[in-house]
């Protein structure tokens, strides 16, 4: 019932959505991982689902409360306008989520890539052992530039869309200076050390901030 009614209401409002917005939207969902799983079209039908629910909930305390005619208006006006930013502060958090996974994970698989060039390996092989020994939201996005490799795509440009599809600037440095290096004809292993050692630095900081702003949380309260 719902997802026909979404649907169609996400037809109507697509028409009336700037190109740059819908392009914004498919971008977003892709850097929180749903694009396979929802469409732009659903992520509309879904805000505009929100909008009715958030104004029906205002109408039914309005029904309850019987409060003045300003105040009506602004629960009906507040609660639709609640339903519709929902969904993104939700994609947002999705997305952020996500980004903190694979950023987090990138020094650990960095490590391994470095072994495993040093111990002889191509990159490509190197990035299937880890993409083998370990399951995360990086190990996944490798294999599926492994997969795309295999199907003939350039490595570099393989490498690019990763950064494309997860949005992650920790990532996006790490494939810069591959890329680089691919190109220079530098020493792979040493590109590795290197990156490596400035990823732990990141994750360390990142933490860092994560507490002190529990603290300045906990000392707020």
């Amino acid at each position: 019932f719902f997802r026909p009614l979404a649907n169609g209401m996400a037809k109507g409002l697509a028409r009336f959505t700037p190109a740059q917005s819908l392009e914004s939207t498919q971008k977003r969902l892709m850097n929180a991982g749903l694009l396979g799983q929802m469409q732009v079209s659903d992520f509309i039908g879904l805000k505009g689902m929100g909008t009715i629910g958030g104004g029906a909930f205002g109408a039914l305390l309005i029904l309850l409360t019987h409060p003045s005619t300003l105040m009506s208006a602004i629960l009906v006006l507040g609660f639709a306008a609640l339903g519709y930013v929902f969904p993104d502060l939700w994609l947002r958090s999705k997305t952020s989520q996500r980004k903190t996974a694979i950023a987090n994970a990138l020094p650990d698989s960095i490590d391994l890539l470095t072994i495993s060039v040093e111990a002889g390996l191509g990159f490509d092989q190197a990035l299937a052992r880890i993409v083998s020994k370990s399951d995360n939201l990086l190990t996944r996005e490798f294999a599926r530039v492994l997969q795309q490799m295999r199907l003939g795509v350039a490595r570099r440009d393989a490498l690019r869309e990763l950064v494309e599809r997860t949005g992650v600037e920790d990532l996006s440095q790490f494939v810069g200076a591959i890329i680089q290096a691919e190109q220079l004809g530098a020493s792979i292993g040493r590109v590795l050390r290197i990156q490596s050692a400035e990823m732990r630095v990141r994750r360390r900081q990142r933490a860092q901030r994560r507490v002190r702003s529990c603290l300045n949380d906990v000392s707020g309260n």
